[in-house]
């Protein structure tokens, strides 16, 4: 084939790709020319709180942003304060009192922004009473199926412990919380007591003072398995020909359904494509040859990643 008629279908082949779909996922655009736009806070603010809320306008096609925050600032850095990758366009994060610098750069896969000018802050020293620690882990609304989990939240300058609240009913009645203990350190090792909704929250202190309590996080322990699947077709036993379709009776609580397909032996795994995790209550079958014995089974699968017991196996011929 001549190069230049190569060239053309290759050409022709992109455009017709074009026309049914996206070209921004075969070729990303580039930001290298873009601009983020800082919002808050401004040039010059002066914080009285520990908490600052970190703020700017969203740029087309950029997939991440990187923040860095120094002190006292970038020409002349004593200390990099915060270098992290931000998925959304917001971000808050506890500091101690002090000057500082702040700048944020748009990324995605294959290009970036310059980063901003940075801009001033200074964060005051106050009384803990106005201030508030910032939980981290675990991430807000999990749901879990671990028992033993570490609770973690940031430090707050000025404080010497934290009292951790663990509850199931908001907070209504403290004195019968879950957990309610006051501890020098900024993690513990928890573990639940059984399957429920779970609500936690954290509030610094001094010896001559108390802080404001953090905001509430809720964590779902589930560890309870699903039912066992039924399966519904084929018949055990039964002669069918190619394609199969394996098809079983959908279990309330699932999310998604494991198949395990197993050779004449019904030990053996078929081929690597199994056990295989599915969306749906039935499956195509379409390997094999005539006279092969199959067997086949299905678990469920929750949302918390707890799977049921295997259910009966089951069998049946290649026609």
């Amino acid at each position: 084939m001549k190069p230049y008629l190569f060239a053309c279908l290759i050409l022709t082949s992109l455009v017709d790709l074009c026309l049914f779909s996206s070209c921004d996922a075969i070729i990303e655009p580039s930001i290298s020319k873009k601009t983020v736009q800082l919002q808050a806070p401004t040039d010059q603010y002066q914080s009285t709180s520990y908490t600052v809320n970190f703020w700017w306008n969203e740029v087309g096609n950029a997939l991440s942003y990187h923040l860095q925050v120094v002190t006292p600032n970038f020409a002349a850095p004593g200390s990099l304060v915060l270098d992290t990758m931000v998925k959304k366009n917001t971000f808050s994060f506890n500091l101690t009192p002090g000057s500082y610098q702040w700048r944020v750069m748009a990324e995605n896969g294959s290009s970036q922004t310059v980063f901003t000018n940075p801009r001033n802050f200074t964060v005051a020293a106050t009384s803990i009473k106005q201030q508030s620690v910032q939980l981290i882990a675990p991430a807000n609304t999990l749901l879990t199926n671990q028992n033993n989990i570490i609770f973690q939240w940031g430090s707050l300058y000025g404080a010497t412990k934290y009292q951790l609240e663990i509850d199931t009913n908001n907070f209504a009645n403290e004195t019968l919380a879950v957990y309610n203990q006051t501890i020098p350190a900024q993690q513990i090792n928890f573990s639940f007591p059984k399957d429920q909704n779970y609500q936690w929250r954290v509030r610094a202190e001094n010896d001559t003072a108390q802080a404001q309590w953090s905001a509430i996080n809720t964590v779902v322990y589930d560890h309870t398995p699903p039912a066992a699947v039924t399966l519904s077709s084929p018949a055990a036993g039964s002669t069918v020909p190619l394609p199969v379709t394996l098809q079983w009776n959908p279990v309330n609580t699932a999310a998604k359904y494991k198949l395990y397909v197993y050779q004449g032996d019904g030990s053996t795994i078929y081929d690597q494509s199994f056990p295989m995790l599915l969306n749906t209550t039935s499956y195509s079958f379409k390997l094999g040859n005539s006279g092969d014995k199959i067997y086949w089974m299905v678990t469920a699968i929750d949302a918390a990643g707890n799977e049921s017991q295997a259910g009966i196996q089951r069998s049946f011929i290649l026609q």
